[in-house]
């Protein structure tokens, strides 16, 4: 994660659609993505956000696993697991959606 926030500090952003690689979304490129674009922003939003969500619970699952309190790491991670598996997922999905306009 500090590794991504690093590249992402360092580097300029990626826009999903820019075709000619110029930072602008001109109308024409807008039309040739159509509704890839809506789908691939809906889905970088929900992992942004749930990321930035469900770091802190996954965290407190770890250390309720390692201390020994199973029985609060099962009831935590059973909620937290799902939402961690979509973060986890959707990552590699948006990346791989990103990868032609790099």
């Amino acid at each position: 994660m500090l590794s991504y926030v690093a590249y992402h500090f360092t580097h300029d952003s990626t826009i999903f659609g820019d075709i000619n690689k110029n930072g602008v979304l001109e109308p024409e490129e807008k039309i040739s993505v159509g509704s890839t674009r809506t789908v691939y922003l809906i889905l970088l939003a929900s992992h942004i956000s749930l990321a930035a969500i469900i770091f802190p619970f996954i965290l407190f699952t770890f250390i309720r696993s390692f201390t020994n309190q199973f029985a609060k790491h099962k009831k935590m991670a059973r909620w937290v697991y799902p939402l961690w598996l979509y973060v986890a997922i959707t990552g590699p999905i948006v990346y791989w959606l990103l990868i032609p306009y790099y």
